[in-house]
């Protein structure tokens, strides 16, 4: 499969060499909302990397997380989820505090002790991303507007304000505005609320202040709370009801976000 992928970049001009590689890892195996959004992000990804010269690839082998793999790659993806076992750990800690890219979706954040996915990785969940465990959620997927906190080169062209893909939307446990190494790009805006239909009561949410899209300003890195698309569970089809890539804004803020990690030296 990657040789597949690496080969069709390739193809989109002989003449010129690509600028950059991507390597996105994701598992796509629980939970619909996540595993549709991986299926899109693999057809969306590849048409732009042939737009813009780049390559993308993509493994489900997590095992492929080890330094001579990474040496390949300017960008790390995590699509849905996170490595687990402590030779990959070691191994992307590595790659990202020798400048690698990385940019982190949805789920790749999710840490809960006694679940499937327990905080048991204080580098990654406290020091790299900042923000501890998950804490709750919105129900069902909606849209929110969002507003630009920084600047910084993957909001350049953004609008002050703009309405998002619907989503599940986080809330954490570490307050983000009180660690000095983070970056908030993008907010809840205030006009959201209330943001969530429910139907429990705290899965709607009436105020407070929610960070969606932020930056560690020790690493080339940024994660992205959207990565859930809408899914028909009531009805039992398991549809998907909305695509996070067909928001034009939102996958500008990504495009541009691979175009300054890709094209940006390693420190």
């Amino acid at each position: 499969m990657l040789f597949l992928v690496f080969f069709s970049g390739f193809s989109q001009d002989k003449k010129e060499k690509p600028k950059f590689k991507v390597i996105a890892f994701y598992t796509a195996k629980n939970d619909q909302a996540h595993i549709s959004f991986v299926h899109e992000a693999n057809k969306w990804f590849p048409k732009e990397a042939e737009k813009n010269h780049f390559v993308y690839d993509s493994t489900d082998n997590w095992n492929n997380l080890n330094a001579k793999f990474l040496a390949n790659y300017q960008v790390v993806l995590f699509l849905d989820t996170r490595p687990e076992t402590q030779e990959q750990r070691e191994a992307f800690q590595k790659y990202v505090e020798n400048g690698g890219g990385f940019i982190g979706f949805h789920f790749s954040a999710f840490a809960l002790n006694n679940s499937s996915y327990p905080q048991n990785w204080d580098w990654y969940h406290n020091t790299f991303l900042g923000s501890g465990e998950y804490g709750s959620n919105t129900w069902r997927p909606t849209s929110a507007v969002l507003r630009v906190e920084n600047q910084h080169p993957v909001t350049k062209k953004l609008p002050k304000t703009f309405t998002s893909a619907p989503n599940e939307w986080y809330r954490w446990s570490n307050d983000l505005t009180k660690n000095p190494d983070i970056k908030i790009l993008l907010a809840i805006d205030e006009s959201s609320f209330p943001l969530g239909t429910g139907p429990k009561q705290h899965e709607i949410w009436h105020s407070g202040y929610y960070p969606v899209v932020w930056t560690n300003k020790n690493y080339k890195m940024l994660y992205v709370n959207m990565g859930h698309n809408d899914i028909d569970y009531e009805g039992g089809t398991n549809k998907t009801l909305s695509y996070t890539f067909e928001n034009k804004t939102q996958s500008q803020l990504l495009l541009n976000t691979l175009l300054w990690m890709g094209n940006s030296k390693k420190k």
